[in-house]
Formats: structure tokens, sequence, C-alpha cells
């Protein structure tokens, strides 16, 4: 699939089966406006179907992952109406949906400070790699606001007090206390971030693809389903991957002590 060759507010790279895509408005930080939104929704949607890329690295340009919403925006909502609104938090919704429900496996390499709305990428993501140097906050209710479309997805990846202190305090915390509360898989160290986040890429090409999309559909669907719902949906789901072309190789390919082979027939 050709892919646009480039955008006002983000970059992208293809590294054997993944791309990285950069954050790229390091002059403020990366803080996104409706224009990053709008290009992350477009490039993800661009290669969801794309059989090439087996994963996405995200990660940010400069001194910080992403300082959340940029202020010239924040300014401009102030006097938008109620249908405005809700119309802009829909976008932000959007992308982070998007993430989290997407069929490939999404990385989320946190190179500095990931303050406020830039959190959705840690709460969206399947796998977060912080470097030691990263920083972290809710701060919304500093601003007399709440992480309220990201909490749909940081209260599936962590619960308890301290999520919670971390809601109402808005206070900064350090890559420790974001891997202790479970918003972060692994800590490395800075010059390591992309190298490492490009080895937890190539372990994943170790398994199959609708398996991997799969297990994303199990955290996405059963938390919210009763026993007997559940119970119904995991034996369908097992029986087609079973049946499928995917799984059947892979059960050959261990029968047979030989690498599987992922790729789709023409």
């Amino acid at each position: 699939m050709k892919l646009k060759n480039s955008y006002k507010t983000i970059e992208f790279e293809l590294r054997k089966k993944s791309i990285i895509i950069w954050l790229n408005r390091p002059e403020v930080h990366n803080a996104f406006n409706r224009d990053m939104m709008t290009e992350l929704l477009e490039l993800l949607n661009d290669i969801e179907n794309d059989d090439n890329i087996r994963s996405i690295i995200i990660s940010g340009r400069g001194r910080s992952f992403s300082a959340g919403a940029d202020l010239k925006w924040m300014r401009e909502t102030i006097n938008y109406s109620m249908e405005k609104n809700l119309s802009e938090s829909k976008l932000i919704s959007d992308l982070f949906n998007k993430i989290y429900t997407f069929r490939k496996p999404v990385i989320s390499a946190i190179n500095g400070a990931a303050i406020g709305g830039g959190m959705g990428f840690v709460a969206a993501s399947d796998i977060v790699i912080a470097s030691k140097s990263a920083t972290f906050g809710l701060s919304e209710v500093r601003i007399g606001l709440i992480p309220s479309i990201i909490s749909t997805y940081l209260l599936r990846k962590s619960t308890g007090g301290k999520l919670k202190e971390l809601f109402i305090t808005g206070r900064r915390f350090g890559p420790e206390i974001a891997f202790d509360t479970g918003l972060v898989n692994e800590i490395v160290e800075d010059d390591r971030l992309i190298n490492e986040a490009m080895k937890r890429a190539d372990e994943l090409e170790l398994a199959g693809p609708d398996a991997i999309a799969a297990c994303k559909e199990l955290f996405e669907k059963i938390p919210d389903m009763n026993l007997e719902e559940a119970s119904d949906f995991t034996a369908r789901l097992l029986a087609n991957l079973r049946v499928g072309d995917e799984a059947q190789e892979g059960m050959k390919s261990f029968l047979e002590k030989r690498n599987p082979n992922w790729k789709k027939p023409d």
C-alpha cells in the first residue's frame, strides 16, 4: 500500500515490518491539536490492513513525548458551543479508541514528558516502554478538568488507590511509579529506547497476526460481559481461529518442528 509522503504534525519511518510514528511538534512539546489527531487517524486507517506492517511504535521528536492538548487549541475551545466541544472531544476519543482496538500491536516509546492527554497514548497502547528520564502526569484537575476520555483505557490498564491518587492530585511522577501502577511495561536507558521498542516489535513477529488481534479483542470485550456471555464468546472465538489458515499453519509447524509461515496466501 502506498502511504502519504508527508504530514504537517507527524512523521513516520518503516523499519523491517514495523512503522515508527513520530509525534512531530517538538516546538510545543508534541502537544496535540486537531491536525495531529486527524493525521494520526488517517495514517492508522491507511496501515491497518497492510500485511507488510506487523506492529506500530509511537514516540516523540525532541525532548518530550506529548504535553497533551495544545494551548492554542485549548484557548479556542473556551468559546466553543457544547456541540463544537463535543465534536472536538469525539475526535480525541476516536483516536484513542482506534489505538486500543487496532488489530496490530501498538507500542508507545515514552521519550520524555507524557502529560494530560498525552497519557492517552500510554493508556491505549498495548506495550509501553519508558526511558529513565520520562515523566508522567494526569494534570487535568489542576485546570478544573478531568482525564475523562482516557480514563476508559487507564482504568482497564490499572486500578486501585494509586491510580485514583494520580487522578485527583494531578502530580507529576516518574517511570518507577508508572511501572508499579501498571501503566508502563519496561524502563530502559534513554539512548536504548527505540532499539528496545524494536526488539519488542521483532518478538511480536513470532506470533500469528490474527492471534494477536484476537488477544486484543479479549481485553476489549470480556470486561463488559457476564460469565455466560464470556463463555460463549471465547468458545466461538477459539473455534473460529482453529479452523482458520493461520492457526492451521501454526499447529502444523509446531507438530513438524519448523517455524510457522504467517504470510497470508495471495
